[in-house]
């Protein structure tokens, strides 16, 4: 009986010990991935972002159009954009591919057919491209710009920069409104020297 007393005690000290441990460490929980912050920059910064990884593409990569893209996050003030695609043909291999920056990434699309006979795709040397799309902004509020946003301030401005071979001259198309079509006034600026071309509508 003695025996089973002292037993007894000595299982019930294990007991004890047990519940008053310290309970093993929890394991953290995992980190989510944190949701980059939207950016928007101006168009002459994403487009060499994009032009660098352009030329590991394609050493002859050559640019013929680039333009923003609307965000729910950028309204397309001072020439800047949270996207922007510029699209890049390699005459060599006959292809054209286009790339995005957004986010602060750069990223491409598949490839295409090149064509040097499309005037839609017609190649431009980048020494062109001096004036950024902030100025080309500044001067279509100047003409007319600052009045409609005035009017209408939440009309999202686009910005397309493409060669107008008719003139031989890189032009940048500061546009009023969703897209080109049903634009309210859209705006050509020099993309060179930076001076005011014309009001396209």
């Amino acid at each position: 009986m003695k025996t089973i007393v002292v037993a007894f005690a000595i299982l019930a000290a294990g007991v004890m010990v047990a519940c008053s441990s310290p309970p093993p460490p929890s394991t953290p929980p995992a980190e989510q991935p944190q949701r980059k912050v939207p950016e928007s920059i101006t168009g002459s910064s994403a487009f060499f972002k994009c032009y660098v990884s352009a030329r590991l593409w394609a050493t002859d990569a050559q640019p013929y159009r680039l333009e923003s893209e609307p965000t729910n996050d950028s309204k397309g003030r001072d020439g800047k954009a949270g996207e922007w695609r510029a699209y890049f043909a390699s005459p060599a291999q006959h292809t054209t591919r286009p790339y995005t920056w957004a986010l602060g990434d750069v990223s491409h699309s598949v490839e295409d057919a090149y064509s040097p006979t499309n005037s839609s795709t017609q190649i431009f040397n980048v020494q062109y491209l001096k004036t950024d799309a902030d100025k080309a902004f500044a001067i279509a509020q100047e003409h007319g710009g600052e009045k409609l946003l005035q009017q209408e301030p939440n009309t999202p401005v686009l910005y397309v920069l493409e060669w107008d071979r008719q003139i031989n001259k890189l032009l940048w198309h500061v546009i009023y409104g969703t897209d080109r079509e049903t634009a309210k006034l859209r705006v050509a600026v020099d993309a060179t020297s930076g001076e005011f071309w014309k009001v396209e509508k």
